[in-house]
């Protein structure tokens, strides 16, 4: 999906081909731009507060396709990680909570990590995001350093196996 696509609920009725599992590392990492969102609740989430965690930042919206089709993965993934350091945050671009709130009903899962909202599009500006889903992994340092633009899936083993080593990678820093 790209931003601006006038791709609509019916789209995702189309079967679709498997979602990849390719990351595109970021060579040399770049410092992740600071942001301030809040989430269903209304409660404020600064990426700041999470560094020294590895964190999984989505960008998304509720008419991509491929945006609904990778959910179920972000939070299979955060499940099996969470209790070793990731952070999930999946950025809703533009739309309002009522609707979001109504689409979660519709996952086969509801999300366990922070569904936030940038109705402005100042945090996917400061991303630089041209597309949806766009997802960045940051490190412990608050560097971004893998970029997926387009569905994944992050439950794929080398996914994992990517995740755990930045964890690692962290906790060795003794930044965890």
């Amino acid at each position: 999906c790209w931003l601006f696509s006038g791709a609509g609920i019916a789209a995702a009725e189309v079967p679709q081909p498997a979602l990849g599992h390719q990351l595109q590392a970021i060579d040399p990492p770049l410092v992740a731009p600071a942001f301030e969102l809040q989430d269903m609740d209304e409660e404020t989430h600064a990426l700041k507060d999470y560094r020294g965690r590895v964190v999984m930042l989505n960008f998304w919206a509720t008419w991509c396709p491929p945006c609904r089709r990778e959910m179920p993965s972000m939070d299979a993934v955060y499940k099996t990680l969470k209790d070793d350091g990731l952070i999930v945050l999946a950025v809703n671009e533009w739309e309002d909570v009522d609707h979001v709130f109504a689409f979660m009903g519709q996952l086969p899962m509801f999300p366990s990590f922070p569904i936030l909202f940038d109705s402005s599009g100042t945090a996917a500006e400061a991303f630089d995001v041209k597309g949806l889903p766009t997802t960045f992994i940051i490190d412990s340092q608050g560097r971004i350093v893998y970029r997926a633009v387009g569905g994944r899936d992050f439950e794929h083993p080398e996914v994992v196996e990517l995740l755990r080593k930045l964890i690692e990678d962290g906790k060795t820093a003794g930044t965890q």
